[in-house]
């Protein structure tokens, strides 16, 4: 009996998308030792940004928390237009060397890439790319090979992506969505994860954070008030101030909030994609304080996941300089000082500065998605 090892079997275990990423470099890598990354950049269709997200290479990742406007990158652009992948067999002779994003891939060794466009169902998702040591090693016969990786790759791409998307298509099909019910709009998820998004960049390198578990804080941050499902209208519309009975009832949004992602994970089969702790974390911990006066656990100092702390800033400073029913919006300014005053009392220090050090970023944010 003939004995075959298969070099995917790797792909049948329970494992994140990176791990699943660096399995194939892996079972590639027999066949083209040439090809020494491969990576995964995701496409924002509101900010029209493309961010890296996964990445496959043991060394330094040379566009490690790396974004950039699609239309500053014409060669990317051509793609789409196109609806064709791209060869370049050496990269040195690229149109755009000036820009910054090639002149660190060159840099790093890099002589070739293909890339190819990703898609769900039509719609464009981002880039995949396979970078070669050498130059002029991607002919034909083994773009061919590669097409077939490629497409594996993509499709556990649009799997992760589609996931989220059921999670957010199952709560919208209550026809309770906290965040119609509740005064805080659309527009409030909007900017307090791409503020969420700003502040997890900031602290990358100090909590070692990579692309991936930032872009899932990001897809996961308008998530984090679901919870208010289960707040009764009277105190959750209420224009007044809670009294000390209505406030205990709302601060259970927290514990259903975890409950339902857990009820939602199992109904829809999805208890096995990425980071499902993230979410349960961002859930039930954004209103934990790190002085221990928060709940629902009453947790405090790094004892509250980093990926709550994070939502908890953003969450707070989007909501004191935003109009409620019961309050006028704070200025910049004022929210800030706030947000000095709060911090290692309630809120996170390192995430407070994050945001304050960042604020040109976050006034773009403001202008993109204001009411």
């Amino acid at each position: 009996m003939l004995e075959h090892r298969d070099m995917l079997n790797g792909l049948t275990k329970k494992s994140s998308l990176q791990e699943k990423l660096i399995n194939i470099h892996h079972s590639l890598s027999d066949r083209f030792p040439f090809v020494v990354r491969i990576a995964v950049a995701v496409y924002d269709h509101k900010t029209k940004v493309l961010k890296t997200f996964l990445h496959s290479s043991a060394e330094e990742n040379p566009l490690e928390h790396y974004q950039s406007l699609l239309d500053n990158a014409p060669s990317l652009k051509s793609i789409l237009k196109s609806a064709k992948p791209r060869v370049i067999n050496d990269l040195l002779e690229l149109e755009e060397i000036t820009h910054e994003h090639t002149k660190k891939i060159n840099a790093q060794g890099y002589r070739a890439s293909y890339t190819l466009p990703i898609y769900n169902e039509g719609q464009f998702v981002g880039f995949l790319f396979f970078n070669a040591d050498k130059k002029d090693v991607f002919n034909e016969e083994v773009l061919n090979e590669l097409d077939l990786y490629a497409h594996i790759i993509s499709l556990y791409v649009v799997n992760e992506f589609g996931a989220i998307e059921t999670m957010n298509a199952a709560i919208k099909t209550t026809g309770n969505l906290s965040h119609i019910r509740d005064p805080e709009t659309g527009k409030h998820l909007d900017r307090m994860s791409h503020y969420s998004r700003i502040i997890a960049k900031e602290l990358a390198d100090k909590y070692d954070l990579d692309d991936n578990y930032i872009e899932h804080i990001f897809m996961f941050a308008p998530l984090h008030d679901i919870g208010k499902i289960g707040i009764p209208d009277s105190i959750l519309l209420k224009p007044a101030a809670l009294n000390s009975d209505e406030m205990a009832v709302m601060q259970t949004h927290a514990s259903i909030g975890s409950e339902m992602v857990s009820d939602l994970l199992q109904n829809f089969g999805l208890s096995s994609f990425e980071h499902v702790d993230v979410l349960h974390n961002i859930a039930m911990h954004h209103h934990e304080a790190v002085d221990g006066s928060g709940y629902p656990k009453g947790i405090k100092g790094n004892e509250i996941p980093l990926e709550a702390r994070i939502i908890a800033v953003a969450d707070v400073f989007d909501a004191l300089t935003s109009k409620r029913c019961y309050k006028e919006a704070w200025s910049n300014e004022e929210a800030i000082e706030t947000l000095i005053k709060l911090a290692d009392v309630t809120l996170d220090k390192d995430c407070v500065n994050a945001l304050v050090k960042n604020i040109t970023d976050i006034e773009e944010v403001q202008i993109r998605f204001k009411e």
